[in-house]
């Protein structure tokens, strides 16, 4: 719950929308355990993984995560960023209130509490 809640922060802050996922899947995505998710969930994840790394590096420089974010377009960029806030929200329903964290970036924490 944790890194999807800091991957749907990192989303929030401001830069370029493909920086903002590139970063959000890198520092917090990648390591979240889709078998720790519900079926359902589990499979958005294993999609938003997919859609991350699609591409080939273009060299030893550069990695899927960098390919696939410089060919997908800005409205491409979008969808999956909204796909994983989506996906957040969803696990929220799920699962209990959310915790207090620290700050990511500066970022305020907003909680969310089920009704």
């Amino acid at each position: 719950m944790e890194q999807m809640q800091r991957a749907a922060l990192t989303l929030a802050c401001t830069g370029p929308i493909k920086d903002r996922l590139a970063s959000a899947y890198r520092e917090h995505l990648a390591s979240i355990e889709s078998a720790d998710l519900p079926r359902d969930l589990a499979d958005d994840l294993i999609a938003v993984r997919r859609a991350m790394v699609r591409e080939r590096p273009l060299g030893r420089s550069e990695d899927a995560v960098q390919a696939t974010v410089r060919k997908m377009s800005n409205e491409e960029a979008v969808e999956i960023a909204g796909r994983v806030v989506m996906l957040f929200g969803a696990l929220c329903g799920q699962s209990q209130p959310v915790h207090k964290l620290a700050p990511v970036n500066g970022a305020a924490i907003v909680h969310i509490n089920r009704a």
